[in-house]
């Protein structure tokens, strides 16, 4: 379940990143927001059936990145999205924009930026102070095989661990 740039909302959110398209900061906030809204039945199906859901980004890298422009707090930035389902586990690939900058196709997206890049990790560092989600800092500058096998048992264990709780709802 990454962003889905196939509905109305994604094809929107998709020109703004690739700079086809201007779009007021707020307006783009909650478009991101709206397209996880959109998924939020589907992935509630899916949980209810015991399966377990991958999602790449979610919720906090739009308010990362929302906030990391400057005239945004975090918790107007968290609105939006409260009540999405709560995640079990967030994995958070920690990487130096630096690294970041040399691997292939960076710059072509609206945000890849050095110096942007910079603010987004302080706004994931407040958000990871929030001790009420699973937050989990991975290497990834390591090999991807290495990675793999880190993030797998990562998962694998989470799994374990909440296979019989209920489904909670984010910052509620």
């Amino acid at each position: 379940f990454p962003t889905d740039r196939t509905t109305e909302i994604g094809q929107l959110i998709s020109s703004y990143l690739v700079r086809e398209k201007d779009l007021e900061d707020h307006t783009i906030h909650l478009l991101f927001s709206a397209n996880r809204w959109e998924h939020v039945p589907l992935m509630k199906e899916k949980l209810n059936q015991g399966i377990t859901i991958v999602v790449d980004r979610y919720a906090f890298s739009g308010v990362a990145f929302t906030s990391a422009k400057g005239n945004f707090s975090l918790d107007w930035c968290k609105q939006p999205d409260v009540g999405l389902p709560k995640p079990d586990l967030i994995l958070f690939l920690q990487l130096s924009p630096e690294e970041a900058a040399e691997r292939g196709n960076y710059g072509h997206e609206r945000y890849e930026s050095s110096s942007f890049q910079k603010k987004v990790l302080q706004s994931f560092c407040c958000l990871m102070g929030d001790k009420t989600l699973n937050w989990k800092t991975v290497d990834a500058s390591q090999s991807i095989e290495d990675l793999h096998k880190e993030i797998k048992s990562i998962a694998e264990k989470t799994i374990e661990e909440v296979q019989n709780k209920p489904l909670g709802e984010l910052w509620k």
